[in-house]
């Protein structure tokens, strides 16, 4: 049962790039209806998949992240796996159909 981890620019290479395991990325914002609607559901993955890292990343804090994989709209969930982009969803969407969509 793991929390959900906060990265940014600083740590993104760290904690994503380089991790073990999968890692699934939730880039949102502070102002984003559908961000703060899909965090609960994040959260809820986090504590429920042990085999992989779950991360939220704030794009208007950390926008040279949020550039550099092409976010355009939030939210937008992303599975790294060995430091590359598995699947990515954007949008609200209930928890099973994530899971199902993202492959976790």
């Amino acid at each position: 049962m793991a929390d959900t981890v906060i990265v940014s620019d600083g740590n993104f290479n760290s904690e994503v790039l380089n991790s073990d395991k999968p890692v699934l990325v939730d880039f949102w914002a502070e102002w984003c209806g559908p961000c703060r609607m899909l965090g609960p559901v994040v959260d809820e993955i986090a504590k429920e998949y042990d085999d992989i890292k779950v991360c939220k990343l704030n794009v208007d804090e950390n926008q040279a992240t949020a550039v550099q994989y092409g976010v355009m709209s939030i939210p937008t969930l992303i599975l790294f796996e060995n430091g590359q982009v598995k699947n990515r969803v954007t949008g609200y969407m209930p928890k099973a159909q994530l899971i199902d969509r993202l492959g976790i």
